[in-house]
Order: C-alpha cells, then structure tokens, then sequence
C-alpha cells in the first residue's frame, strides 16, 4: 500500500504492457480459423464424394468411407440444390442440431433453416448464390423448434454436368464467441490497469502520453487553447514519515477525488505518480478560464481532509503552461507547466503560477546551482567562517557563530542567499549542515590546543537537518572523537524549525529532539527571533539558552519607533524569562548605543568584526576585550577612498 505513493521517477512510456493472455487468445483464435478451413476442405470433400455417387449406381468400399466420414463429421453438412436451395442431403451432425430427421430436413429450404442479421431471406439467399462467394459467414441456425443459434457457414459450389449444387458445412461458434467475449473483457481490464493508477483510479502518464497528444492535435485543428496545469502537493513527505504510507495513500485518494470534482467531464486529469497530478483543461477560451479553474483547485483541497478521525490539510502548488503560447507539443507543455509549479513552490506554496520565459531561466540556474554544489561538497570547495558574540558591557568575546562559505572556482564567494534554499530543496542541506558541525568541532580541538580561549561555537540547523538526521547521536560521536565537550556547542535554529509541529522520520517531534539535545548539555538559540511565529506560549514552555533579535529590527532601530519599539519588548520579556538576547547586525556605534540603554548584552556585527577562516579568528580568542575603533565601518570607508 505504501509503494503507491512513493515519488517516482519518468517511467518507460510503453503502450500496453506485456500479457501471455492476449498471446494465448490470439492461439485460441489461430485454432478456431484451422477448424473453418479444415470445415471448407470438409465440406467440397463431402460435395465430391456426393456427386460420384449419385453419378453411378454402383458402391464401393471408398464410397462406404466417405459416407461414414460424411455422416460422423462433428460439422453439420448439408447438400442444397442451388436453384431450389432445398436441401437433399444432410449428415447426422446437422440433424441433431436441428431436431430434424432425414426425411424432415429434406425438402426444407435453407431459409426455413438459416437466417441472418437483416432477418430477410432474400438477402440470405444472394449470399448463398454470390459466384464470389469464398469466404465463411455467421448467420443464425434456426432449430425445429424455432430456436436460433450462431454458427459459421462456409459454401463450396459444385457442379456436375448441368445439376448445380451448393455444400453448406456450419458449426458452431458459441463457444468461440464465449471465449472472445471473455479475452475482450480481460484485455479491456488489462488496458484499464495498464492506464489507469491502481490507488486513486485515475489515469495515468500512460494514458496522458496517449491522449494529450491528440487533445493538442484537436485543439490546433479548431485553433484553440489548450492548459496543462501540473500539481504538487506541499509538504507531503512530512505527511508520509509521520503518519506513514497508509495515511498518506487514503490522502492521496481524497485529494483526486476532489481535483477531478472539480472539473468539467471532458477535462483530463492525470496521477503522474508519487504526489503529482496533471490536469489538461481542453477548449480554453482565454487564462481567466485557466485561473478560475486552478483556484476551484486551490479552494477544495484547502478543506480538512478526514483520515481515521484526524483532520490532514494539504495545499498544493500549481504550473501552467498553455498550447500554443507555452509550447507546441506535449514534452514542452509539461517541461513548461512543471517549470512554472517550482516558481509556485518558491514563492510560499499554495498558488499557482502561468509559465513565461524568465521561468525558465531561474530553473536553469537553480539547477546549475544544485550540479555546482554537490560538485562543491565532494571536491572541498565548502569553507567555515566565523564570527565574533560579544559582550556589550566588556567588548569580549562570549561565543562565535559559524558560517558557510561556498568559494566557486569560477565565480568566486557564492552568497549564502542564492545557494541555502536550493540545498534545502535538493536534501542537499543534511550533509552540508553535518560538515559544518564536523569542522566547527575539530576548530574547537584546534584551538585548544594552541592555547586559545575556550568560547561555545554557533552552528545553524535547518528544519530539513533537525527532522531528517538523528542530530543527538551525531554530536555525541564528533565530541566524543575529538575531546570536545557538548557544552561548547550552541545551536540556533529559526523560529519555523522550532515551533512547527512536526515529526521527524522516527516520529519524534521537534520538541522532543531539542531536549534530547539539552540534555547532552548543548544549547539551544532561537534565530531570526521576531520575523516568524513569536509565540510567547512557546517560550513559556519551552527552555531556549538565547533569543537572537533579527537585523531587520536592528537595521533602523534608532530612526524608527516601531523597531525600538519592538527589540524593547523582546529585550525585556527575555530579561523575565531568564533568557539571553543577542542583537544581530551591529554595523554602528548609535545601534549599540541604543541596545546598550534598553538592556541588551550581547550583539554581533560588523562594528566587532567580520566572518574570518579559523586561522584568522584566533586572535578573538586571546580573552582580551576588542579593539572596536579597528573595525569601524566609517573609518574603513573613509580609507578606502583615501580621505
């Protein structure tokens, strides 16, 4: 059950699957067409034989044969005057078919006996007398008791002197017809299987790869618009690792129910497997058809769906693309529609988005992005920097935060900004976030044994890292390996990593990690505190070590009475819950002024220093208070233009 909603990759696009039943009703159907031509050989056989003995008087032992075979053949056969189309001989096989005697069938005309689908025995009788005619029939035999049954009819024409007869050798093909009806019936459900996805029963990329083409044939052909809208669920593996395959399978189920409820009966709509849907919107007049149709989408899977008596909300992010604007052919509509559901994706989830040219620009770069990096984390192009805490009262160092640097052979340092997010999309971010812990534990042995003051390291998780990787066990080998004690490390995390309900892949949930993580002794930082939930409930409940005031706050707190405002608050909320605040982005001497008068006692900047390599950053290790007139951002300006 859980295999059906695995994301899978393109699957081979053939048209039908292999089948040894189809294969099998083919020998069956190779069978039948022997036993008529064996019946056609049969029956002028018979004529032949029937003609050379009511030519001469006399019988010889071959004539007793072929009257035995005549009569045992298990093909009812019938000799019929072809002027008169009475009959004048018939072997026992067709007596009993027809409830007749001899002496009964006799004299009968072949219409009394016969009849086919027209039901006019005028017509019947132009087939039996068509000059041309080689090929079997089915028609109807009609019993003595008027019931009807289908048989196949094969006529030989013979002609001795000038008497003029026709051999009629029928049998029966109920039972053929049985068997066909039932081959029909099964590849019917083979071709159903075969398109269709098994869990939701709607069609699949097999289907779509057989119908959209001629949907796009059409539309040309009538010169209208056509939409592709290609849907992805946000944030279904969450739903998977936490409440299992089951689950997500019955969810699965109910959000296809409601896409194809929501569209029109001539519209298509497509399980491309894992949690992507395709719907093809046919005979569109203009995009606001195509934006009232993806937000019908939007709106019925924003309801509550109900699994085993939990309610589960799911969104989904949409791409579109449309004939003929966005591409000619099926490859490029649905390149197209999924280029534009990324854009969906990177623009919060839950909307949908019309594709255009710059779409496909960010993806290559996104892409380009992706192939930099995994070749950045195997050939060591990844660095950490690291940048001084301090204390706001002393100018001395209190901790130092690590940050990832990507220095591009080619292109040189990579900002942060461009390069985190994609390596969250790509899972790229767990070995990236496990590499950065790794070095900032080794640099913690260096230092120590140069002799430097010993001060905890900041290292960022990500929600990825922190509900994907057993983080706990993690620290405790890299401290354990290197001598290094748990306390030193200080790990900040965003307020959504934290505060979100969620499970990781064991079902713990997130609050549950964190305090496996304290109880090793690590502590723990809110980051970016004030820009996501801010939920004082969480605070209340939960022990955090540090609360770090987000820049954006910082940036104009002594121009703006909102700012000030706000980092007040902060400040003196965390003062009564015995938490730490740590302001970031000092860049001037006002900024700390006015964070020293409302109580803040650490803060991290420019003003203090910039990230540095490890070797660089030991000397903010020599437990001395800073020097801040060298890092002065004014004054650096100033000599930088030599004035």
């Amino acid at each position: 059950m859980g295999a059906q909603n695995v994301r899978s990759g393109t699957a081979p696009r053939m048209p039908y699957p292999p089948n040894s039943a189809v294969t099998d009703g083919g020998m069956v159907n190779q069978f039948l067409i022997g036993l008529a031509a064996l019946a056609v050989i049969a029956a002028a056989a018979f004529g032949i034989w029937w003609l050379r003995v009511h030519s001469r008087k006399d019988f010889g032992r071959a004539d007793a044969a072929h009257r035995a075979a005549f009569e045992q053949s298990p093909n009812s056969v019938l000799i019929v005057d072809a002027a008169s189309l009475k009959v004048i001989d018939a072997n026992a096989s067709l007596q009993r078919s027809l409830g007749y005697t001899l002496s009964e069938v006799c004299g009968v005309s072949v219409a009394q006996l016969f009849t086919d689908e027209s039901g006019e025995p005028e017509a019947l009788i132009r087939r039996l007398r068509d000059p041309n005619l080689r090929l079997p029939f089915e028609i109807c035999q009609r019993s003595k008791t008027g019931a009807l049954r289908s048989v196949e009819v094969t006529v030989q024409r013979l002609d001795l002197g000038k008497r003029h007869l026709l051999v009629l050798a029928a049998h029966d093909v109920t039972v053929r017809r049985k068997v066909e009806a039932q081959l029909l019936e099964k590849q019917q459900r083979l071709d159903h299987l075969a398109h269709h996805d098994q869990l939701t029963g709607l069609p699949n990329r097999l289907y779509l790869a057989a119908h959209l083409p001629g949907a796009i044939a059409e539309a040309k052909r009538t010169s209208a618009m056509l939409a592709v809208l290609f849907l992805d669920l946000d944030r279904f593996k969450h739903i998977n690792d936490s409440r299992g395959h089951e689950t997500g399978d019955k969810l699965l189920k109910a959000v296809a129910q409601r896409i194809r409820e929501t569209m029109r009966t001539e519209d298509m709509v497509v399980r491309m497997g894992g949690d992507e849907f395709i719907v093809v919107l046919k005979t569109v007049k203009n995009t606001d058809q195509v934006n009232e149709a993806a937000g019908r989408i939007t709106e019925a899977l924003s309801a509550p769906v109900i699994v085993d008596g939990r309610p589960l909300v799911t969104t989904a992010s949409i791409g579109v693309s449309l004939y003929p604007r966005d591409g000619s052919d099926m490859g490029e509509l649905l390149r197209h529609s999924d280029t534009a559901m990324y854009q969906a994706k990177d623009r919060g989830r839950n909307n949908f988005q019309l594709f255009s040219p710059i779409m496909a620009r960010r993806l290559k770069e996104r892409m380009a992005i992706e192939t930099s990096l995994r070749t950045a984390l195997q050939t060591g192009q990844l660095d950490v920097h690291y940048q001084p805490i301090v204390d706001i009262q002393t100018s001395r160092v209190v901790a130092l935060e690590s940050l990832l640097r990507w220095k591009h052979p080619s292109h040189g340092f990579v900002p942060p900004e461009r390069f985190v997010a994609v390596a969250e999309e790509a899972g790229l971010i767990v070995p990236i976030g496990e590499f950065v812990l790794a070095r900032a534990v080794e640099d913690i042995a260096r230092w120590r044994q140069v002799g430097c003051v010993q001060v905890p390291v900041a290292v960022n998780i990500s929600a990825v890292q922190l509900q994907r990787s057993n983080l706990p066990a993690t620290i405790t080998r890299l401290t354990q390996q290197h001598g290094v004690s748990p306390k030193m490390l200080q790990l900040e995390l965003t307020e959504s990593a934290v505060f979100e309900r969620r499970e990781g892949r064991t079902g713990e949930s997130n609050e549950d990690a964190v305090g496996r993580l304290r109880e090793l002794g690590v502590r723990i930082a809110i980051d970016d505190f004030g820009t996501g939930y801010s939920s004082l409930s969480y605070l209340k409940r939960w022990r955090v070590d540090y609360l770090k005031i987000d820049r954006s706050f910082v940036r104009d707190l002594v121009t703006d009475m909102s700012d000030l405002a706000i980092v007040g608050a902060i400040i003196a909320m965390a003062r009564h819950l015995n938490i730490q605040v740590v302001a970031e982005g000092i860049e001037g001497w006002q900024q700390l002024e006015k964070l020293r008068q409302l109580g803040c006692s650490l803060a991290q900047g420019y003003l203090f220093a910039k990230p540095v390599p490890e070797e660089q950053c030991r000397r903010y290790l020599s437990g001395e208070p800073l020097d801040l007139t060298e890092h002065d951002p004014l004054l650096e300006a100033l000599e930088a233009t030599g004035t």
